[in-house]
């Protein structure tokens, strides 16, 4: 079984305007640091000059300072062959240095320029890619330019100087044997040439590769992942899965590996070779009447010839380096060509003072040009501190709707205000302190209560945590913990029950203190008890604030200024829940119900959704409000259909 081994994003076709070529814009993110780069180019320039000194100084020493017994000349020439050693090393070293800082501050710029990127797509985008995806790109793709982006500048400028000395001294010396040792040098290049586009054509299928896997372990390997396979009796078909994925990647890594290499060593093999040649050349020239070449310079001139092969050879690999790599920033930039959809103005509105009044003017939504529209027509006021329910059937838009408020979403027709601005024009963080969010699924990270908790606020004193937990019924259950609020919620928060991830998400809203409020269906799965102790909380949070109901049990709507009810995107009916009620129409099915209680089995479907069944939580309890009779009363196997009175109204 092969799970999703795509992601379903693909990136965005060009448009009429060309995008400037990748090795071009990829020297771009150099630019910040032309200054340090200079100075590799200085000190790379100067290292390639005095290695060259070294064979002519051994011509020297070989053609007149041993044949003449000249001590003081050999000696001379000896620690002046030392000196160039130690001035190329302490060179290269420094290079080394300045070359990799370089590197790794790109490295840098790209990765937080992804993510800032990532953090500005619009909703839709992530409902579309998978994580494991988007994590690969931030973390594999980069890692894999790490060896190019960090040595290729001082790669290119080194070998290059290296290649041009070593030519002009090769010609100085003799410049018969140069051309004859340059002839090959055009078909090398060829070859690489043709040994990079492979490569470059093979690390985009392996890259992907290692995204799907990485997506497939980012999702089975979490808790819900793993909660789900052993369950269902996967855990198996899950590793044999992976197992697929990892095996078509050994194959292409062997591929990536191999490409290339019988022609790279090829290559390596004639350069080789060429000493060899060289003295054969040499001595062939000297028995047919030939120029008179002396031992000195021929043994300077190979060692000259080798010196020039290895940067060739270097300058050849990083063309072949530098054409894989492109894959890499293909991958990366076509992050950092996607569209944002959601945006600050220029000149943006930033309200200093939030009321809360928010208003739905002829509001039209659809989530792309293909598709029907969501939402139609809309008209809602909610008046600052005033509350507004919304029901309907699954798909009517409800949730839409309420993330056009803080602009998860941006309408495709009319406007929404808040305080009499449209939420487009202002900035985003007048949006962000005006607007919160509480829904049903509730995201904690890994860390300890208060760092979730101080995430809404990072200032925010420890009274001030445990008044914002005291508010949302939360701070006996912390306290009581060994760690108290030190203690780790866990992945996703899974060592807390559903309720007590509820009330912490309260808390946490309470203590960035919005004046408007969003519940998105935030009790809909919890048990009846649990429900209890949430709505309490829920009612500390809404005292005072404009709040925006997603509305599945009677409890939480009963009271609000206004119920809206939603079919297909359009508003069929509206008024508070007394004149719902008697105007006898799709609301009052609700409350009239037509579903019967049914036993509530036992097993594990109990446990996952009631929680940890803690003492005081309510977990044990799992009984469940009625669902929307336009949903069809429809529920999942064995689960309990209990109709109630709403705990405000008794």
């Amino acid at each position: 079984m092969r799970i999703h081994a795509e992601s379903t994003w693909t990136p965005p076709p060009p448009g009429p305007e060309q995008p400037p070529p990748q090795i071009r814009r990829a020297l771009r993110l150099f630019r910040p640091y032309r200054g340090r780069l200079a100075v590799v180019g200085v000190l790379v320039a100067a290292s390639s000059l005095v290695s060259v000194a070294s064979p002519f100084l051994l011509r020297e020493i070989l053609d007149t300072a041993i044949p003449q017994g000249r001590t003081g000349l050999l000696t001379l020439l000896a620690l002046g062959m030392i000196l160039t050693a130690v001035v190329t090393g302490v060179f290269g070293v420094l290079q080394t240095l300045i070359s990799t800082t370089v590197g790794q501050r790109v490295m840098h710029d790209l990765r937080t320029a992804v993510y800032g990127r990532l953090q500005r797509m619009p909703l839709a985008f992530f409902t579309r890619t998978r994580t494991g995806e988007v994590q690969s790109r931030i973390a594999s793709d980069i890692g894999g330019m790490q060896a190019t982006v960090t040595s290729t500048a001082t790669s290119l400028v080194s070998n290059l100087t290296a290649v041009v000395a070593t030519v002009v001294a090769m010609l100085a010396l003799e410049w018969r044997l140069t051309i004859v040792s340059l002839l090959l040098l055009p078909v090398f290049v060829w070859i690489s040439r043709r040994v990079g586009r492979e490569r470059k054509r093979i690390a985009a299928q392996r890259q992907g590769q290692m995204a799907a896997m990485a997506a497939t372990v980012t999702e089975s390997l979490s808790v819900s992942g793993i909660l789900l396979g052993r369950t269902m009796g996967r855990a198996d078909s899950l590793t044999s899965s992976f197992a697929a994925e990892s095996e078509r990647l050994v194959g292409l890594e062997v591929r990536s590996s191999m490409a290339g290499r019988w022609r790279m060593s090829t290559i390596g093999i004639v350069m080789a070779a060429m000493p060899a040649m060289l003295y054969w050349a040499a001595g062939l020239a000297l028995q047919a009447g030939g120029p008179t070449i002396s031992i000195g310079t021929l043994v300077a001139f190979v060692s000259l010839q080798q010196g020039l092969f290895r940067p060739a050879v270097s300058l050849l690999s990083t063309g072949v380096d530098i054409q894989t790599s492109m894959a890499l920033f293909q991958r990366i930039f076509e992050y950092l060509d996607l569209p944002v959809d959601i945006t600050e103005p220029q000149t943006p509105v930033r309200l200093e003072k939030i009321r809360g009044e928010v208003r739905f003017e002829g509001v039209d939504f659809r989530y792309d040009t293909k598709g029907g529209e969501t939402l139609s027509g809309i008209d809602i006021a909610v008046p600052a501190g005033g509350s507004l329910a919304v029901v309907g059937p699954t798909g009517s838009g409800k949730s839409t709707l309420s993330y056009l408020v803080p602009r998860l979403y941006d309408v495709t027709g009319g406007r929404v205000t808040l305080d009499g601005v449209d939420v487009r024009e202002l900035d985003f963080d007048s949006l962000a302190r005006g607007v919160g969010v509480v829904s049903q699924e509730t995201y904690l990270f890994h860390a300890s209560v208060a760092d979730n908790l101080r995430f809404a606020r990072p200032e925010a004193t420890d009274e001030e945590i445990e008044a914002a937990a005291r508010a949302a019924q939360i701070h006996d259950h912390i306290a009581s913990l060994p760690d108290g609020y030190a203690t780790l919620v866990g992945e996703r928060g899974y060592r807390f029950s559903g309720g007590e991830k509820q009330r912490l998400a309260i808390a946490r809203t309470i203590l960035r203190d919005p004046p408007v409020l969003i519940l998105d269906e935030a009790t809909s799965a919890l048990d009846t008890r649990t429900e209890q102790a949430v709505q309490q909380a829920i009612d500390a949070l809404s005292a005072g604030r404009t709040t925006i109901t997603i509305a599945h049990r009677l409890s939480t709507i009963r009271d609000a200024d206004e119920i809206v009810v939603l079919v297909e995107g359009r508003v069929v009916e509206r008024g508070t829940h007394e004149e719902l009620v008697k105007r006898d129409g799709r609301y009052a099915a609700l409350v009239r119900g037509d579903a019967e209680p049914e036993p509530e089995p036992s097993g594990p479907a109990q446990a996952a959704e009631g929680g940890r069944g803690r003492p005081g939580d309510g977990s044990a309890d799992t009984t469940t409000a009625p669902p929307l009779p336009w949903d069809g009363g429809a529920t999942a196997p064995g689960e309990t259909i209990v109709r109630r009175a709403s705990r405000r109204s008794g």
